[in-house]
């Protein structure tokens, strides 16, 4: 049995996918701005998360039933997220990120801007509750 490294809550305050730009329409590697959270679960027991997303203006929307299997990982766009075939999260527009676990998981979040034409990606793990 494998010991579950981690915590159950995470949160990640600066959430923001660039607006598609003319660069990300040009790029000839064919990458796009996005973002990403990257759950970790080093543990034997498969594990239930939930995503609750925080905006600065309007209530939070809550993601549940995202399963992590077992000593697996599992990668999450951001800009892929829907409910109701609606984008959750729309580009441009600031917004935080609470992960919820039954077991205790890791959490980092990764961006990838492409509105220049030398490309930034910034990783940073989140801030873990008690």
């Amino acid at each position: 049995m494998t010991e579950a490294i981690g915590k159950r809550c995470w949160v990640v305050p600066d959430g923001f996918i660039p607006k598609l730009t003319e660069a990300d329409h040009s790029n000839p590697n064919g990458y796009v701005s996005h973002e990403c959270v990257c759950l970790v679960n080093t543990g034997s027991t498969a594990t239930g998360v939930v995503l609750t997303v925080f905006f600065e203006d309007k209530e939070p929307v809550t993601i549940p039933d995202i399963v992590l299997a077992a000593r697996r990982c599992r990668h999450l766009r951001m800009d892929e997220l829907k409910q109701g075939g609606t984008a959750v999260i729309e580009r441009g527009v600031p917004y935080a990120l609470m992960v919820t676990s039954e077991e205790p998981i890791v959490v980092q979040m990764s961006r990838l801007d492409t509105t220049q034409p030398n490309m930034a990606f910034l990783s940073a793990m989140g801030y873990p509750g008690q």
